[in-house]
């Protein structure tokens, strides 16, 4: 019996050891694998690349890597392949599937295709046309508007012309605005979102007031500003492209005598663009117009030539039609260049160029060859045509997919001016 079992394992033995020595005489075809990208029209190797093999037969597997010319070579015995290939930053191919024969080279090209950055809006003040869920939380510091009530499109008509403003005429103004912004995507092309602003006012020259005070003090003021809520729609919604409509609108929540808010509802509808020109510079641009809902009205001119409203506080002479409010029609383009983009980091410049145009309305100011202060040195002149354009620089430092930082200046290149200059920072987190 012992005899018996020991023949039949040196005979499977044999039959094993002979096996392996036809298949080490077995010939081997070859595969040969070259990845590269295409950039323009060159063809250009891609090193590093993971290749992968897997034996369709029964499953065993093999890599390697590319070399500098973008190739890898496989020496295997027949059969059929899967081929695959990985590469960071690149979208992987689909599997390729390879018939092997004896001593045959077979040669195999993959062409790779870079992943596309996730769809990111640079610019601070261009609203963004791209669809998405985040909280934004942005500080703008301002400094010298000299026309705070001009079309009421940043706070209400000054009080001493019968308006619901300010009690003072304030000729040079700095303001800070904290915001805090929610928007939600339950769909790719459509977003919801509200904002509440903060708003801390420091005039710098008061020139008039309510009070008949002939050396009218500078009064601080802080608080709740009007707060806003809207709706993106896209037209347009790709990886490269995007066409948005935004609707804004603005409640009067500030308080309005404190230069919190413009004491009327408004509402902004706008389109919005962006478009990725390459695969680090990108271009977005907006237009649209502020419309004011209500608003003050002006007091009927008390002599020919002045413009109306002169203040006058024993006229009984009832409201024009004629509104204080006014149109805005706003616009903006700024192109942006990805300058560093690392593995989790990237910083990306961008240049605004962003305006309005005032449609109508008025803005407070002191009658010439008249004393300002007190009540009866003030009249409304028109503001419609006035022009507006500021430059504004800045950069967006994104870390990783959900956080994102900007820091930005504008400066005004008009003679007119919501304010001189700006400064602003903004933090996002997109979910």
């Amino acid at each position: 019996m012992r005899n018996t079992v020991t023949g039949l394992l040196y005979a499977l033995t044999l039959l094993y050891a002979a096996d392996r020595a036809e298949s080490a005489q077995q010939p081997l075809g070859v595969i040969e694998v070259n990845v590269v990208k295409k950039e323009g029209k060159a063809i250009k190797a891609i090193s590093d690349a993971t290749v992968f093999l897997e034996n369709m037969d029964n499953g065993a597997s093999r890599f390697k890597k590319t070399d500098e010319n973008g190739k890898c070579r496989f020496s295997l015995s027949p059969g059929k392949y899967k081929v695959t290939v990985d590469k960071t930053r690149f979208n992987p191919p689909e599997p390729s599937v390879i018939e092997l024969d004896r001593e045959h080279v077979q040669w195999l090209q993959l062409t790779l295709e870079p992943v596309l950055q996730a769809r990111r809006s640079e610019p601070g003040y261009i609203d963004s046309a791209i669809i998405g869920s985040q909280i934004r939380i942005r500080f703008d510091a301002a400094f010298h508007e000299n026309f705070p009530d001009r079309a009421e499109f940043f706070y209400a008509q000054y009080k001493g012309l019968n308006g619901p403003g300010p009690q003072s005429v304030v000729a040079d103004l700095n303001f800070q605005q904290l915001y805090l912004r929610a928007e939600y995507a339950p769909r790719k092309r459509l977003s919801v979102f509200a904002e509440v602003p903060v708003r801390w006012i420091q005039p710098q020259l008061t020139v008039a007031n309510t009070n008949n005070d002939p050396r009218p003090s500078n009064v601080n003021a802080a608080g709740l500003s009007d707060v806003a809520a809207g709706f993106k729609l896209a037209a347009v919604a790709s990886s490269n492209q995007y066409l948005t409509f935004q609707f804004q609108a603005y409640f009067p929540s500030g308080n309005a005598s404190m230069g919190l808010g413009t004491n009327h509802y408004s509402v902004a509808p706008a389109l919005l663009y962006y478009r990725r020109l390459s695969d680090r510079v990108a271009l977005e641009a907006q237009v649209g117009d502020s419309h004011p809902i209500g608003g003050s009205s002006c007091l009927r001119p008390l002599q020919v030539g002045v413009v109306p409203c002169i203040a006058d506080a024993m006229t009984s002479t009832p409201p024009v039609s004629k509104g204080f409010a006014g149109d805005v029609f706003f616009y903006g383009v700024g192109p942006s260049y990805v300058l560093y983009r690392g593995e989790h980091v990237r910083v990306a410049p961008v240049i605004e160029l962003v305006g309005w145009r005032v449609l109508g309305g008025l803005e407070t100011t002191c009658v010439p060859k008249m004393p300002c202060s007190g009540t009866g040195g003030q009249e409304a002149v028109s503001a419609d045509g006035t022009n507006i354009v500021n430059l504004k620089v800045g950069a967006r430092t994104s870390i990783g997919r959900r956080n994102s930082f900007y820091v930005g200046f504008g400066h005004a290149v008009t003679r007119s001016h919501w304010y001189e200059e700006i400064v602003r920072a903004e933090y996002r987190y997109s979910f």
